[in-house]
């Protein structure tokens, strides 16, 4: 007997085939990655099913990671994806990036760089452009809020202590952690960099409100400038500069 080929819609696939149903039957341990994807994206183009879209989109972008860092504008250049696709997987890829650093959560006091490059890790590492990250912190040294203070380039992430200070005022933070990416994958820091970070802890200095570490997100590493010993070195400028006398 003659096999037949499946019709490429997914609509016409035997019921048993299909992947949405295989889900609720079987759960989503159980379909391969294109057929997630495609679940994500409902519906192909002609010719094509929803999984072989998902599994272009993941050739293309060279797997999850990668389409979880795709921007919107490359997105829109695969034939079938408009606005409602790639609004619904940029959701879905978030939701899994808030759902690792969840899980990576701090609990209790703040305690080393380590454990905050777990918990940012998941957020930052594959971002295409700098992001400067704030995380607040009590007097406790337990994280309060984490806010997103610029978003920039390739490059750079226009930041000014000015506005983390007042982050902080407004969250009545008694210390603060800055974070941000260098989508380069090399978390050396640059001169403004060390700059920016010398900046701050002067300010915070003068604010009355700690600054306990700058981490750089690299490519599965980073660089912590407290771990460096340069947040001590810059608070030992500072108190330098102060005035004999002046508390």
């Amino acid at each position: 007997m003659r096999r037949r080929r499946y019709p490429q819609a997914i609509s016409e696939w035997p019921e048993g085939e299909r992947p949405r149903e295989r889900l609720f039957k079987y759960g989503p341990q159980h379909l391969t990655t294109a057929e997630l994807v495609g679940i994500l994206c409902r519906t192909g183009v002609k010719g094509r099913s929803a999984v072989d879209l998902g599994r272009e989109l993941l050739q293309t972008f060279g797997g999850v990671r990668g389409l979880a860092a795709a921007d919107p504008h490359d997105l829109k250049a695969i034939k079938g994806l408009g606005k409602a696709k790639i609004a619904q997987l940029q959701a879905a890829l978030e939701l899994g990036r808030r759902a690792l650093s969840e899980q990576k959560r701090i609990e209790g006091k703040v305690e080393s760089s380590q454990d905050l490059y777990a918990f940012l890790r998941p957020q930052m590492r594959d971002l295409k452009r700098e992001r400067f990250q704030v995380l607040l912190l009590n007097g406790q040294n337990e994280i309060m809020e984490s806010v997103t203070a610029s978003e920039g380039s390739l490059t750079e992430s226009p930041v000014y202590p000015r506005d983390i200070m007042q982050l902080a005022n407004r969250y009545h933070a008694a210390a603060l952690i800055c974070a941000h990416n260098h989508p380069s994958g090399n978390p050396k820091p640059s001169t403004t960099d060390k700059a920016i970070t010398e900046e701050l802890v002067f300010a915070g200095k003068i604010m009355r409100v700690k600054v306990l570490d700058h981490l750089i997100v690299g490519n599965d590493r980073y660089f912590s400038f407290a771990d460096a010993g340069l947040i001590e070195q810059y608070e030992r400028a500072f108190d330098r500069r102060r005035p004999s006398g002046e508390n």
